[in-house]
């Protein structure tokens, strides 16, 4: 999934902390799971991985109602293969905002008249694991059920993910009042 090493520092701080909030703290039992949320999280330290959907014109989507309207092969979706993937994406990038950014989905409602003040991104990420795992043949049988539990257990990934950040903010607070304390 992600182009840095799974024995890079950032790969194992993240794999550390999934499993420290995800597994320890939100109850979920799943190595498969964690394995996969700390990959999410290692991904999309890129931000180009991060807003890697785009438009058939290039243009990078940004807003999960304009990824869904992508996805769609009904209306601009390229193929039931490249929906698979864009859902794929909207399960993480949901996943990924509304646990370690509560505060900007949040606001949403309040930023005026963007189509994401009119998504419910818990509901948005539940979906799209659904449908990601509804592709269960072929290549994808083997991954299927991974993204069926995601699904299913989405508010949790998502509580776990909010424990992690937490813990990020509280240790950079103790690296800045260090560093602080040291200046002055």
């Amino acid at each position: 999934m992600s182009s840095i090493r799974r024995d890079h520092p950032l790969s194992l701080l993240f794999t550390e902390l999934v499993d420290r909030h995800l597994v320890r703290s939100a109850g979920i039992a799943d190595a498969d799971v964690a394995r996969y949320i700390a990959g999410v999280l290692t991904e999309f330290t890129h931000v180009d991985r991060l807003y890697r959907i785009r438009s058939a014109q290039g243009r990078r989507l940004e807003d999960v109602a304009d990824m869904l309207i992508e996805s769609n092969p009904l209306l601009d979706g390229r193929s039931f293969v490249y929906e698979r993937e864009v859902r794929r994406h909207i399960g993480d990038y949901t996943m990924f905002f509304t646990g370690l950014f509560p505060e900007f989905v949040q606001r949403l409602p309040s930023r005026g008249l963007r189509r994401d003040a009119f998504i419910d991104y818990l509901q948005a990420g539940k979906e799209s694991y659904r449908v990601v795992a509804s592709f269960d043949q072929f290549e994808f049988r083997s991954v299927a059920p991974l993204f069926r539990r995601m699904a299913e257990q989405f508010e949790l990934c998502v509580y776990g993910l909010n424990l992690v950040k937490t813990e990020v903010e509280r240790n950079q607070q103790g690296w800045y009042s260090a560093v602080r304390a040291h200046l002055t």
